[in-house]
């Protein structure tokens, strides 16, 4: 796993595509190479790449942190690299000031569901229908300060 620069940017959108690929409910759900660049040059914002297949974008701002996206390809699913790849974005958004990680799922995500869960994040609110399939997203936060409680 490696920080991620603008220069990934071809390499993330490649994993965004696979792991989002398109159909009627998600038309546009992956990400532009552009987008990430962008992303990644903009202040507090941050990525890792893991080059077996997966990624995680985040930014902190204050002492609040969020997940933009998470992304493993099909092919590299069920390695653990999403769950690393949250765990090293909670411990950098620690050491750049953060307290807490917010991010939002579809409710019908069980997989990204269960791995938030399982990684102390917690429900605090849903925006109803939110997503184009209908479904709602849930908001979840993580408490940095105690990720090594957390973690085990």
């Amino acid at each position: 796993m490696i920080l991620a620069a603008p220069a990934h940017a071809p390499a993330l959108a490649a994993i965004h595509a696979a792991a989002y690929p398109p159909h009627e409910e998600h038309p546009g759900e992956a990400w532009p190479a552009a987008a990430f660049a962008a992303q990644l040059a903009s202040p507090g914002s941050f990525g890792l790449i893991e080059l077996a297949g997966g990624l995680i974008l985040a930014r902190v701002a204050a002492d609040e942190a969020e997940i933009l996206t998470l992304a493993v390809a099909p092919a590299a699913r069920r390695r653990g690299l999403a769950r690393g790849l949250l765990e090293g974005a909670v411990a950098l958004a620690g050491m750049r000031g953060a307290a807490a990680m917010y991010l939002e799922v579809s409710e019908v995500n069980t997989a990204a569901r269960s791995l938030y869960e399982t990684s102390a994040f917690l429900a605090i609110g849903r925006r109803r229908r939110y997503y184009p399939d209908g479904s709602d997203a849930l908001l979840m936060r993580r408490n940095i300060t105690c990720a090594a409680t957390a973690a085990g």
